[in-house]
């Protein structure tokens, strides 16, 4: 492959995130891919806005939601802003590390992908080790995602997707919080994009150090590894179809 060129919009949403934020912002902007970071603040108050007010690179762009709406909020407008071909998700925390985002674009710059996954799971690179019900809870949830879309995923819930623009710019997303994980893989399990999985490092972090998904996360994700899926397609429609027809008829 020939040497790494800017071609890649980072979307990070952001929510108090002071401790980490700055780091992470520097990774990314090292990283030879980088082309834009587009920082959605998702309502901070622990001084996150103060610190991306001081950002002078012109790379980055930063949106600020006017109050806390979730991770797929963020995503959702982080996604309506981009400009280069290829686009990744980004935590502002230090769980991921953007010095890999060669490996996972691989694929879809060789042209064998539209969309990868970046799999904790499927790896031998350093791993922190910490909840054991974190790990079986993330493996039941990708193993139920796998029934309904029909993939072979080992990491649905990784943050780190990245995908070519068109297959953004196809999707509508509806999720607010950190549903977004399933609804992404199911809507784009249904346009037929090419998947693959790569292998990635994982510094896991705890509650006490800023860790916000929960078990409430897990059980919506659930509900939205069924609503998005086919099956739960055709039921939405034809729930839908009565109203439809009731408010048709008095516009009539």
């Amino acid at each position: 492959m020939s040497s790494p060129a800017p071609c890649l919009s980072v979307v990070m949403p952001c929510f108090n995130e002071r401790g980490t934020i700055e780091t992470v912002v520097k990774w990314v902007l090292e990283s030879p891919y980088t082309a834009e970071l587009l920082v959605v603040d998702d309502g901070s108050t622990d001084g996150t806005r103060e610190f991306l007010e001081t950002i002078q690179d012109e790379r980055v762009r930063v949106i600020l939601q006017p109050s806390n709406r979730g991770k797929g909020v963020a995503v959702r407008t982080g996604f309506a802003a981009v400009n280069q071909p290829y686009v990744i998700i980004q935590d502002a925390d230090l769980e991921y590390d953007p010095g890999e985002y060669g490996a996972i674009l691989a694929p879809i710059l060789e042209g064998k992908a539209d969309v990868v996954f970046g799999s904790r799971f499927l790896t031998g690179r350093p791993h922190r080790v910490l909840y054991f019900w974190h790990s079986v809870g993330n493996k039941i949830l990708t193993a139920v995602s796998n029934m309904f879309t029909n993939l072979n995923l080992t990491d649905m819930e990784t943050c780190y997707k990245a995908f070519r623009r068109e297959v953004v710019e196809s999707i509508e997303l509806e999720e607010e919080r950190f549903g977004i994980e399933p609804e992404l893989t199911a809507k784009v399990a249904a346009g037929g994009w090419r998947i693959y999985e790569v292998g990635i490092s994982y510094a896991g972090r705890t509650y006490a150090d800023g860790k916000k998904i929960g078990w409430r996360d897990g059980v919506r994700a659930i509900f939205c590894i069924v609503a998005y899926s086919p099956t739960g397609r055709r039921w939405r429609v034809k729930r839908a179809e009565p109203v439809v027809a009731a408010l048709t008829r008095r516009n009539a």
